[in-house]
């Protein structure tokens, strides 16, 4: 929250575009001094003016949420970004339920929103992106929420996790976390929980992937998640967590 007082962080990654989880409505923002560095109109969704799914974009790129937005998915927005590079973006703040049985029998937004959202998916090249809320670590056989699963429809998409694809590391295996829960200490309790899956014949574009360091991020007050900056050739995309 309070992206206002974040933005110079989100400026620094100098990023084409970002996805922002747990950000203002954009006309606050406005009042809060973002007219200063906003370049485009921004795409957000959400109920809470002071907590929704925002879309920024910079470097003569630009956002528009698509029609079939399906407000029962109300924090995943399909966007068509517009720029340099044109393509799609599913953009996730992954509302997952934490309790074991709901999470057995659901099949979590995500999941619902991949099938929802076929043709978008299907209709050009497409990233997906955000804070899933999810990981392989905490699969259970037989529930339908599980990472794995996700992943692997992601992947029949022809979509891969970038960092894993960068890093080599196996899905539950990660070795950067992405979110410092609870306690926002370095020791733990830690997640790797935020990706960006991009097409697999993107893969050979990645110029650079970095993860956002606890001590920049953390450890000085601005977040309890670090951003995932990815850099495409000439699109640098990045996933810069909790306004």
């Amino acid at each position: 929250m309070a992206l206002h007082r974040k933005a110079q962080a989100l400026l620094d990654l100098n990023p084409d575009i970002a996805v922002v989880s747990e950000c203002a409505r954009p006309d606050i923002l406005k009042k809060r001094g973002a007219e200063a560095w906003l370049e485009a109109e921004p795409v957000w969704i959400g109920d809470n003016p002071n907590k929704g799914l925002g879309i920024f974009t910079f470097n003569s790129y630009t956002a528009l949420l698509r029609d079939e937005y399906h407000r029962a998915l109300k924090y995943i927005a399909p966007v068509r970004i517009v720029g340099p590079v044109d393509f799609n973006l599913l953009a996730v703040w992954a509302q997952n339920a934490s309790g074991g049985n709901h999470r057995k029998h659901q099949l979590g937004p995500l999941r619902r929103a991949l099938s929802i959202y076929g043709d978008f998916l299907n209709s050009g090249d497409t990233i997906v992106a955000g804070d899933l809320n999810n990981n392989v670590i905490w699969d259970k056989p037989g529930w339908r929420i599980n990472h794995k699963v996700m992943v692997d429809k992601l992947d029949q998409l022809g979509l891969i996790s970038a960092y894993h694809a960068a890093t080599g590391e196996a899905q539950g295996a990660e070795t950067i976390p992405t979110h410092y829960w609870r306690d926002r200490k370095k020791e733990g309790p830690t997640y790797h929980i935020d990706y960006v899956f991009v097409p697999d014949t993107w893969l050979p574009g990645i110029r650079h992937l970095s993860v956002g360091t606890f001590e920049d991020w953390c450890g000085s007050g601005l977040s309890d998640h670090v951003p995932i900056l990815v850099e495409i050739e000439t699109l640098c995309f990045t996933q810069p967590k909790r306004s």
